[in-house]
């Protein structure tokens, strides 16, 4: 009763929008989006192409904001520039769809399993370096996702069947003799561009009758291309109009001595990234080459570490850091109140180069390996009683930097054992991120690339056999397991050992053999216990509890479970605390009282979603659905169930795979839709399913959500002004806010505006939303 039906997004990680700045402002363009907007509307891939530098990137954020409205179910943009992994391709696309990874199917059949029934443009930028890669997936997707589109950005064709190319031209530039007054420039990009970013950083630049002309000839020099012109206006600091093109045709007359053969464009971007690098002192030019190991952001504390020594003093990396910011050769955004920096690829590639030059790679490759594996070391140091929801945030922010370190571990002979305990110190963060499959590929790599007698083979292996059940991949679990057993016997590692108990009693729990799954538990816990291990005594204990409770002893179950839940609150633990208040709600709800049942449950949702852990929150509202049956809360049940279906098919996996979760569940399954009859309980099923982020939790956590009794529950069958309805049906019909500013004559601010009031009123959170409603009205 809990089958598949098409259902909204799982979560609301998949943008809207653009979400993240570029360092030139995206002026124009207006003929490009709407030249994008009809290729898209007639071919399954459109490809953005063009050389580094001319704003492929910005121009996809602009495309997927403006058209978001004609994909009904969703857009999301995925970065794939610091994806340096062809392997993990999928896992990025699926981690950006928030679809986890909880199955043993490849994550590419998830991935079209979610889209094929979906209007979803899914936008990939940054192909060219995965180009083979990006054009494989590209084509499996579109051949098993009818109603799918794809933006993608790449200095060349995937060469995907049906696909579009569009190149994209730089910002358009007047001819020097159409320039007469700065009235001339504003009819043009590129001077826009220019002048906005000299504003920025020279206040007192200001565009006059004198100089109009040589702002037209300095953006034909720089041939319109947007980061060119963004490094160039940099300039105006130190130097004048004048001075910045004779200085640009000297570095451009050097250049092309040795690149005769090299596109102009191209040599132009080189020639302004030279001349910045040029301009910055030895420690900002040594600071920029190190900071090119990176990938994504990275904050202060790394940068001190891989950046410092060996010629720069490491208390001065913050003050070269800010200056290579001032220099546009960085970007410094603020995450989470920390400030974080990045380079743009174009840069980046440069740097790379300086350091190759130098011979400095290894080396600098090596301390950020170190800097990632200190942090991994104490994200599980301070795992079991520290802030877990921030070292989640922490990791999953370098997330992209901790696959770098994680590479050159297997590259690099003699660094396997770094690498095996580094991923197995990260056994729980793939768990809460949902990055199995990865997880169970850096051990597998770190496998070879470790000797065969290292003593962290074991730990890893018995990871490789927790990650594969979770995923249900019971005999390959079995198989790791049993690896790790002929390995732990040649070491006195009893806590290693106990570790792998906990691995075999979770095969044995989830194939119904609970006895001797309580027997591994048990064992497990009383090692725990005398070493002091508490992440461990949170694992097994909880486990020990469950199956001794569904092995016939419900009273002693309970109270294990109890214990680890009191043992958690002490310290503040999140994620074993959460799993045994779920485990205690299950008990509960199979052989006790049905509202402790719920109180339970309900506080291990609450946890589940300070965590983000969205296997564990499948789990927990599945057992509320449960929990409603027994209730004969009918309605409920059955959107309940209906959340939990979404939440699994985002997981890939399904719960009648666990075991003794099967028959029961089933059978509350089947008595919900008995008692509602097939047509009641597909809406309330269909209801459930259709909730997504903040509306589910809502569902769950307040009572009064599904009872008319406050909130939204309550709002009037059309709270909106006349003027709101206007748009709200300008919305459905597919118009941006740009248009419906045009179509109303009134300004695309007001739209803004008008659109926040109408999705607060409505208590939605997307225009597909609005455009549901307004069709639903009709």
């Amino acid at each position: 009763m809990t089958g598949t039906t098409t259902s909204s997004p799982p979560t609301s990680r998949a943008l809207t929008g653009p979400a993240e700045s570029e360092p030139a402002s995206c002026v124009g363009r207006l003929h490009e989006v709407r030249e994008a907007r009809r290729l898209l509307a007639r071919h399954p891939v459109v490809t953005l192409t063009g050389p580094g530098g001319v704003g492929k990137t910005l121009l996809a954020r602009r495309i997927a904001a403006d058209i978001r409205g004609d994909f009904r179910d969703g857009v999301a943009f995925v970065e794939l520039a610091e994806l340096r992994d062809a392997e993990l391709l999928a896992n990025t696309v699926a981690d950006k769809l928030g679809l986890y990874d909880q199955s043993e199917r490849p994550p590419l059949d998830v991935i079209s399993d979610y889209l094929r029934d979906r209007r979803f443009l899914l936008a990939l930028d940054n192909c060219e370096h995965l180009v083979d890669a990006s054009g494989a997936f590209v084509a499996a997707l579109v051949s098993e996702c009818p109603r799918l589109t794809v933006l993608t950005t790449s200095r060349q064709s995937l060469g995907v069947e049906g696909e579009q190319l569009f190149p994209v031209p730089p910002l358009s530039v007047p001819d020097i003799d159409a320039v007469q007054s700065p009235a001339d420039l504003r009819r043009y990009e590129a001077p826009q561009l220019f002048v906005d970013r000299a504003a920025a950083v020279a206040p007192e630049f200001a565009v006059t009758d004198g100089n109009c002309r040589d702002i037209a000839a300095l953006c034909r020099d720089l041939e319109g291309l947007p980061l060119a012109i963004e490094l160039a206006a940099v300039r105006l600091r130190s130097l004048s109009l004048d001075q910045i093109r004779a200085r640009l045709s000297d570095r451009l007359s050097l250049l092309s001595q040795g690149n005769q053969d090299g596109p102009h464009r191209q040599l132009t971007m080189r020639a302004l990234i030279d001349w910045s690098y040029q301009l910055c002192d030895p420690a900002e030019r040594l600071v920029l080459a190190r900071a090119s190991v990176f990938s994504g952001g990275f904050g202060l504390d790394a940068a001190e570490q891989v950046c410092g020594g060996a010629g720069v003093d490491g208390d001065d990396v913050l003050d070269l850091l800010h200056g290579l910011v001032d220099k546009s050769l960085l970007i410094g955004e603020e995450v989470a109140g920390v400030i974080r920096y990045r380079m743009l690829e174009t840069v980046r590639e440069y740097g790379q180069e300086r350091l190759a030059l130098w011979a400095d790679t290894r080396r600098v490759a090596r301390l950020h390996r170190d800097w990632y594996a200190g942090l991994i070391a104490r994200y599980a140091a301070e795992w079991p009683s520290g802030d877990q929801a921030a070292w989640v945030t922490r990791l999953a922010a370098d997330h992209a930097n901790i696959r770098v370190a994680l590479d050159f571990c297997t590259a690099q002979p003699g660094e396997g054992v770094t690498g095996l305990r580094m991923v197995s110190q990260l056994d729980l963060y793939w768990t809460v991120r949902g990055f199995l499959k990865e997880a169970r590929i850096w051990v597998a790599r770190m496998l070879v690339a470790a000797p065969p007698d290292a003593p962290e083979r074991v730990f890893a292996q018995r990871v490789l056999g927790w990650c594969a059940l979770l995923q249900g991949d019971t005999e390959a679990g079995v198989a790791a397991l049993a690896d790790s057993d002929e390995l732990v016997r040649r070491t006195d590692d009893e806590v290693t050992a106990a570790y792998v108990s906990v691995g075999w009693g979770m095969a044995h729990l989830f194939t119904e053999r609970e006895r001797l799954a309580r027997e591994e538990f048990a064992d497990a816990l009383a090692v725990f216990r005398a070493h002091g291990v508490p992440d461990g005594e949170g694992s097994a204990g909880f486990l020990y509890g469950l199956a001794t409770a569904v092995c016939g002893d419900f009273t002693r179950g309970r109270a294990l479970i109890a214990e680890r839940v009191a043992a958690g609150e002490a310290v503040g633990e999140v994620f074993w605390r959460s799993w045994a208040l779920w485990a205690l709600g299950m008990i509960e709800l199979f052989y006790g009282d049905v509202a402790a049942a719920e109180r339970a449950e309900l506080d291990a949702f609450r946890l589940q979603d300070v965590l983000h852990n969205r296997a564990a929150e499948a789990f927990a509202v599945h057992v509320l659905g449960g929990i409603a049956v027994r209730r004969e809360q009918w309605e409920r049940a059955a959107t309940l169930f209906g959340i939990a279906a979404t939440m699994w098919r985002a997981l890939g996996a399904s719960p009648f795979r666990f075991g003794m979760f099967t028959a029961r569940f089933a059978e509350y399954g089947a008595r919900a839709f008995t008692q509602l009859g097939e047509q009641a309980y597909k809406k309330h099923f269909g209801i459930g399913r259709s909730l997504s982020g903040q509306d589910v939790t809502r569902y769950v956590l307040d009572r009064s959500y599904d009872r008319a009794g406050r909130g939204c529950a309550t709002r009037p069958d059309n709270p909106l002004t006349r003027r709101e309805t206007e748009i709200a049906a300008l919305v459905a019909e597919g118009l941006t806010n740009r248009e419906i500013a045009a179509r109303l004559f009134i300004a695309q601010r007001t739209v803004d505006t008008h659109l926040a009031h109408i999705l607060t009123k409505l208590c939605f959170k997307s225009r597909s939303q609005v455009s549901a409603w307004i069709t639903g009205r009709r």
